[in-house]
């Protein structure tokens, strides 16, 4: 998976109930409040504590995946409220030494557990076998944390194995496309 691959981004895509848009410098304060929320980084070990760096590191991260066309978080809007839901994409990650695609997901606080995290993966997913990107789909999920792998298994994966990521234990779920 090298530079010359194509666009990863889903920007103008759109599911049920959410519009999926590139992320943007001044999505700044409205994404805060996720690395405010001590449960959005309750599992990944190494974040930065102070929420505004944590958040500042996320976007220097995201526009890095832009530009070196590694995909990355797709910001997500409500259809019918407009709101700032929370951020999923395709993702070029490197797990074991193997270049793999991920499909990433991270949702506010305020709209956990109302299915959008499931409903924007499903888009990715359905994006990436469109577009035939990869051969297989993945998600890495710290092994503690149930919410995402619930999310992993709606979206039709299945846990292949438990590794290191990022200097913390992971679970590997996998779907073909």
């Amino acid at each position: 998976m090298e530079n010359t691959r194509p666009n990863l981004l889903l920007t103008g895509q759109e599911s049920e109930r959410l519009l999926f848009r590139k992320l943007v410098a001044s999505d700044f304060e409205t994404w805060l409040p996720f690395h405010q929320n001590p449960k959005s980084s309750n599992f990944w070990e190494g974040l930065p504590e102070n929420p505004k760096i944590a958040c500042q590191h996320w976007f220097e991260k995201a526009f890095h995946r832009y530009a070196n066309k590694l995909g990355g978080m797709n910001v997500l809007i409500n259809k019918q409220t407009k709101q700032f839901i929370g951020q999923c994409g395709l993702l070029v990650q490197t797990v074991d030494e193997v270049d793999e695609l991920e499909v990433g997901y991270s949702i506010l606080p305020n709209y956990w557990r109302q299915g959008y995290a499931t409903e924007a993966a499903k888009r990715c997913k359905a994006y990436a076998k469109e577009h035939r990107l990869a051969d297989s789909l993945i998600s890495i999920i710290h092994i503690d944390n149930i919410a995402s792998q619930k999310v992993a298994i709606n979206n039709g994966m299945r846990l292949e194995k438990t590794t290191v990521y990022d200097h913390n234990p992971v679970h590997i779920f996998r779907t073909r496309l």
